[in-house]
């Protein structure tokens, strides 16, 4: 190194010379904007290292800056899905309060003004069998509960008490196979007996299928089973159809409808009569019935026709009835053996008034004319 530096000695001294000359001169002269040039070198050889240094900086700032800021609205994230969880927790738990509540109350008001007495009970547990319809209630023997009682709601007739323990009481529902309690309509006072199938409807089974039963009707029981007392409500009606001697009447059980948790054990039951009404429902608007045709021969007046509900049946009836009144007959009261009404007479209707005939009057005859006899000549 020291030989290298001994041979270009005199070079490396006059380069020396001239870099140290052009930097006064760059530092005397200056640019066009009165800014030395040694000044403009200086920062044009520093701007790129800077701007390099600078970019690494800002990005490592912000790399550091945005993951403490997601890492914090993270955070913020899980504590806000965690309030949100606890408040919807709270909120259902206010619900079934308030479900509970109201159940409650319709029970007490359901236990304050039905005559039979009864104890309430809660369910506690349910069959374990795959087609078990059955269900344990915290109210046992000790709580004068026996097997037999019936167990009702507000809406209808839960089932019946087929084991009672100290402190808890198995109960069979209304859908289980084996159950079955009398009932009766309650507007054409049709007797049959209800018997679970297995599912949510069950089945009135032993009505005659000339017995009368409409869709939507009403079945109570009728005390006839010994376990419920009369006057209970059963269930509605969904659809009947006639089968080889018996109809198939399916009635979906009112009492199962909200579900199952509050229940009465009735322990001294008392028969209620049936009441006339349907229990409370949504209001239906139904149109008023058309006018009834009228038949050949009956008035057409809107005065005189015969407002008639109901089927076809009921029209011929009401049309039966005009035509017996019009020949004076009274259905059922005709004695053996005596004519039947004509069911093809019909009243003759009266015809268009004539006007008076004009009296007449009789005119004398005119005398004849006197024969004159003339001579022959």
């Amino acid at each position: 190194m020291d030989s290298l530096l001994n041979r270009y000695r005199n070079i490396t001294v006059l380069l020396l010379v001239i870099f140290a000359q052009l930097i006064l001169l760059a530092y005397q002269v200056k640019s066009n904007q009165d800014v030395r040039l040694v000044r403009v070198w200086t920062v044009s050889a520093v701007t790129p290292l800077a701007r390099f240094i600078e970019g690494v900086r800002s990005g490592t700032a912000n790399l550091l800056g945005k993951y403490v800021l997601l890492r914090h609205q993270g955070e913020e994230n899980q504590r806000l899905k965690a309030e949100l969880g606890r408040l919807k927790l709270e909120n259902q738990g206010l619900k079934s309060e308030l479900e509970t509540t109201e159940r409650v109350r319709a029970l007490m008001a359901f236990q304050a003004s039905t005559p039979s007495k009864t104890v309430a009970a809660r369910v506690i547990g349910t069959g374990t069998g795959a087609s078990s319809r059955v269900v344990f209630v915290d109210r046992g023997s000790s709580a004068e509960v026996k097997r037999g009682m019936a167990v009702v709601t507000p809406d209808g007739i839960v089932g019946k008490v087929v084991a009672a323990y100290p402190n808890a009481s198995q109960v069979l529902l209304i859908t289980d196979p084996t159950f079955a309690a009398g009932v009766i309509s309650r507007q054409h006072r049709v007797h049959g007996t209800l018997k679970g199938r297995g599912h949510s409807a069950c089945l009135v089974d032993y009505v005659q299928n000339e017995q009368r039963v409409d869709q939507g009707e009403w079945f109570y029981t009728s005390g006839d089973d010994g376990v419920f007392p009369k006057g209970l409500p059963a269930g509605a009606v969904t659809s009947t159809r006639a089968g080889d001697t018996f109809q198939q009447i399916f009635v979906v059980p009112s009492g199962l409808q909200r579900g199952l948790e509050e229940v009465l054990i009735v322990l001294e039951g008392v028969h209620q009569a049936i009441p006339e009404g349907q229990p409370a429902a949504a209001e239906i608007y139904i149109l008023p019935p058309p006018l009834a045709e009228p038949a050949q021969g009956m008035p057409a007046t809107d005065e005189a026709r015969p407002r008639v509900r109901g089927t076809e049946a009921d029209r011929l009836r009401e049309q039966y009835k005009l035509i017996g009144a019009a020949q004076g007959h009274v259905f059922g009261e005709g004695a053996p053996g005596a004519k039947p009404p004509d069911f093809n007479y019909r009243p003759p209707q009266p015809g268009p008034a004539q006007p008076p005939a004009a009296p007449q009057t009789t005119q004398p005859a005119p005398a004849p004319a006197p024969q004159v006899s003339r001579p022959v000549p």
